[in-house]
């Protein structure tokens, strides 16, 4: 990728239709719409640069090049571009933020594009694991398994499934194809678990 260089003007097209692959309600015309970050780090320890990559992860950014990656300049992820300037800065390593916009319509659209296909697999990923719960829970039944030990760890299992799904959708900002699955996927885990409870409840009290 070539080195970063000034924000090039951006002409603004009026009447243009806005749809969710764009920044309807992220950003005005005139402002930037991605943010690139240039990540250095030194070599050793290799700590710092695991820490760092793990974050830009956590942020959902787009990996561009050697060190260099992409997250749409949204408020929501404010917070976590401080997290990683932060562990570069204790890596004793270097961040240059630069505000970008696509010189083209394709550009953004590219962006858009290789962001939210990040974001698919992620659901995807969730919602396969929303279908090992399901499992769990069939196989708990079918051996009659009704205890309150199993139980709480069937509520650990949907408490992490419920915290991960709101670390997704915080981070998916374009809305993937598949995140409206994953939803009703969680909601259906709750179903299962909600019906698990109550076996187990007349397992325990012999209802």
């Amino acid at each position: 990728m070539a080195p970063p260089y000034t924000r090039p003007a951006v002409t603004r097209r009026r009447g243009v239709a806005v749809t969710g692959g764009t920044f309807a309600g992220v950003a005005a015309d005139d402002q930037a719409r991605w943010l690139m970050l240039v990540v250095r780090l030194p070599a050793e320890p290799s700590r710092h640069r695991v820490a760092v990559w793990r974050e830009l992860r956590r942020a959902g950014a787009v990996p561009l090049g050697q060190g260099c990656w992409a997250l749409p300049e949204v408020p929501a992820i404010a917070d976590k571009v401080a997290r990683v300037e932060d562990l570069v800065g204790r890596g004793d390593g270097e961040v240059i933020t630069l505000r970008a916009a696509g010189r083209a319509e394709a550009d953004t659209a590219r962006l858009s594009a290789l962001f939210t296909a990040a974001r698919q697999a992620e659901w995807a990923e969730f919602i396969a694991d929303c279908g090992k719960f399901d499992a769990e829970i069939d196989s708990e039944i079918a051996k009659s398994k009704f205890t309150l030990a199993e139980l709480e760890e069937e509520e650990q299992s949907l408490d992490r499934l419920r915290r991960w799904h709101r670390e997704l959708a915080a981070r998916d900002v374009f809305g993937a194809p598949n995140a409206a699955e994953a939803g009703q996927q969680l909601k259906h885990c709750a179903e299962r678990l909600a019906d698990y409870t109550e076996r187990v409840f007349r397992a325990v009290h012999q209802m």
